[in-house]
């Protein structure tokens, strides 16, 4: 609906602008052929020569390219020549008229606009796979674009800034990205975008406007009352209404998301290293754990006490660490605080708040010089501070970095990440509640988990998976199924090459129909429309798609022997089966 829309505008506009010149063009050549045919010629053999029409088209089109090839049929007449002048001098003024005219058409920002939004729902409409939309294409948009084009998830972009436009279209992703430029809080803008389409299966809203935010997830919910809806945001009255829209709704705060990653931290160490690792953070490993202080005998610095300072603040006296904040409002709540220092960071302020005796301090304020500056004064005064410092640009990674920072909080990372883990494996949060769970052992899990990965993964980036069982993704298991036949999980993760072999994968959970099983054993039957997230190889996940996919394959890795495919080699495989039973 939305392309033949915006077809027709383009061509209403093209017509509405170049209606003159082609009036003017087809009058000039009209009355210029008429003239042509009507001029009497040369006599030959004492008899006038006309000009047919067609003799006199041909003679119009190729004097109006500068090119000359005679006079045709026979020679003209002196009163045919002078008319020729005339024709000649009248179409070029014409022919300068109309290339100014569509020059000045190329240049209509409607004509742009129109063809622009008609090239985009183009794009959109040749999307067959599942995508998403993607509402604002800042640093979160970047990163989580990256992120998605890693595991082949297509997103179709809507930014208001033609600059980014203009980068994104630079870009060279793996997967489609049809892109506009635009209000994404125009209905127009998101049904050219595909909103209705079965294939759509979620709405970003991450733009820097919360208003825009919520404002694009209403709009969404309206018309696709199925969609997904995924919206940043960092307001509580905004959370609160965007609860409220009912349906499938996922609020991204990456200042809560990064105190709950930080509390995780402190209750299992591997946990930090395990995230980044997953996300493929650079430099990110399995072999080294950074674990925050935990002890109740030093004090936590806080320097700014905004979003961010409120929720680490909160995390650490949930474990009774105490805390000094230094920020220049005084906007002291009711939590645990030991000292609140009016002002901004400074030596004096440092000093005040007890750096010389603090285990650890929170540069969290939304200016990163200052951040970077506080983290250098700090640790001119205590070399041994674990330290979390917040870079709100990512275009100043490499100045954090520089810093040997204990932990860095990116805004935008934070957010890409958990909207990224939303999508590709949504059963991960099942399975980090499981990690973080206070039942006993979970720490050795935590180990056992860590030291697979390291065998079957190594060095190689981390492929997180999430496989539906159903009739269009794993056809060969279910038409098994289909049969009354038993598929087990144990089966699934041999190595098609060689059965004796697992895969290089670790299955994280398991969720069926009414139950949700976390590492689950090697003995689970798999039923039709069972989700299974694993991590592993980009090759494993490869090996395992093709087994659940072949029939021929899935027979080898359950019963060892290779099932015949030729008409002879069933038929042999047949008889010798019913002599086998004839000696039984």
């Amino acid at each position: 609906m939305a392309v033949s829309v915006d077809l027709s505008r383009v061509i209403f506009i093209v017509m509405r602008e170049m209606r003159g010149p082609l009036i003017a063009l087809l009058t000039v050549y009209s009355v210029s052929i008429l003239g042509m045919v009507f001029i009497p010629g040369i006599e030959v053999d004492g008899e006038t020569q006309y000009m047919s029409v067609f003799h006199a088209f041909y003679f119009m089109t190729y004097t109006a390219t500068t090119t000359g090839f005679g006079e045709i049929p026979v020679k003209f007449s002196d009163a045919q020549r002078f008319w020729a002048i005339i024709c000649l001098y009248v179409s070029v003024i014409t022919w300068l008229y109309a290339i100014g005219s569509i020059i000045r058409l190329l240049q209509n920002h409607f004509l742009l606009r129109a063809f622009s939004e008609w090239r985009f729902s183009r794009g959109v409409r040749r999307i067959e796979s599942p995508f998403v939309i993607m509402c604002g294409f800042g640093d979160t948009g970047s990163v989580l674009m990256r992120g998605l084009s890693d595991y082949d998830y297509p997103a179709v972009i809507i930014d208001n800034d033609e600059e980014r436009i203009k980068a994104l279209q630079l870009r060279n992703y793996k997967v489609p990205t049809p892109s506009f430029c635009g209000d994404a809080s125009v209905p127009k803008h998101l049904l050219e975008a595909g909103l209705r389409r079965p294939n759509c299966k979620a709405v970003i809203a991450i733009t820097n406007s919360e208003e825009a935010n919520l404002k694009i997830s209403a709009l969404a919910r309206l018309l696709n009352p199925n969609v997904g809806l995924i919206s940043m945001s960092k307001v509580e009255v905004f959370e609160e209404t965007l609860v409220t829209l009912g349906g499938e709704v996922h609020i991204v705060d990456p200042f809560k998301t990064f105190a709950k990653v930080l509390a995780a931290s402190m209750k299992n160490p591997g946990f930090y290293a395990f995230n980044k690792w997953l996300v493929r953070e650079k430099g990110a490993t399995l072999e080294r754990y950074i674990t925050p202080p935990t002890g109740t005998s030093g004090t936590w610095i806080v320097c700014g006490y905004g979003r961010m300072g409120h929720e680490v603040n909160r995390v650490l006296s949930r474990y009774g660490v105490k805390t000094a904040v230094i920020d220049p409002h005084d906007s002291k709540e009711e939590e645990h605080i030991e000292r609140y220092i009016v002002g901004r960071t400074t030596s004096k302020t440092l000093r005040q708040a007890g750096i010389e005796n603090a285990v650890g301090i929170l540069s969290g304020t939304d200016d990163d010089g200052h951040n970077l500056g506080i983290l250098l004064n700090a640790r001119y005064f205590n070399k041994n501070l674990f330290t979390i410092v917040r870079q709100n640009k990512h275009e100043n990674e490499i100045a954090f970095r520089a810093a040997t920072v204990d932990m860095i909080m990116q805004p935008t990372l934070v957010a890409a990440r958990k909207i990224l883990f939303l999508l590709i494996a949504p059963l991960l949060k099942t399975f980090f509640r499981y990690l973080l769970d206070n039942e006993p052992g979970r720490q050795e899990t935590m180990e056992s988990i860590i030291h697979s990965l390291r065998e079957k993964v190594g060095n190689q980036p981390p492929h997180l998976v999430t496989i539906n069982f159903t009739r269009e993704k794993s056809k060969a298991v279910v038409e098994l199924l289909d049969e009354g036949e038993k598929v087990l999980l144990g089966d699934l993760i041999r190595d098609p090459r060689a059965r004796e072999q697992a895969l290089d994968l670790v299955v994280f959970v398991i969720k069926s129909a009414d139950q949700e099983i976390v590492l689950p054993p090697k003995s689970y039957e798999i039923q039709e429309n069972d989700q299974i997230l694993f991590c592993g190889t980009g090759l494993a996940y490869r090996l395992f798609n093709a087994t659940i996919n072949s029939e021929y394959k899935l027979y080898y890795i359950q019963h060892g022997v290779y099932k015949p495919r030729s008409y002879l080699a069933k038929w042999v495989v047949s008889k010798m089966n019913k002599r086998e039973r004839l000696k039984d």
